[in-house]
């Protein structure tokens, strides 16, 4: 790659064991894993192959604005607007857990 190149390059998603959030990281879920609604259970879930995980009003509110284009940090900002308190130590911790099963992709800001 040419050094003196000034356009934006693009970076893979990182996801996997070991790789944490940062404030400037755009979460994603993985192609693999949707987020809807559940007509039966009335909630929303996150579905994955074989797998289905039912998600608390908090959970889902946080997935509802991965959706790659938010950083983490605006998407600490947008929840602190909506509720009062916002741990932002448990939003990452949430997401970090995600990026370690696969279900989460981050993209640098």
């Amino acid at each position: 790659m040419d050094p003196t190149h000034t356009g934006t390059t693009r970076t893979r998603p990182r996801t996997g064991p070991g790789v944490e959030v940062s404030g400037s990281d755009r979460p994603r879920l993985a192609r693999h894993v949707r987020l809807t609604f559940c007509r039966t259970r009335q909630r929303q879930i996150l579905l994955h192959p074989e797998t289905v995980v039912l998600l608390n009003g908090s959970g889902a509110a946080i997935l509802e604005l991965c959706d790659g284009r938010h950083t983490v940090a605006e998407i600490l900002t947008e929840l602190g607007a909506r509720y009062q308190t916002v741990p932002g130590h448990e939003v990452r911790q949430f997401l970090n857990r995600l990026v370690a099963r696969r279900w989460m992709e981050l993209t640098d800001g």
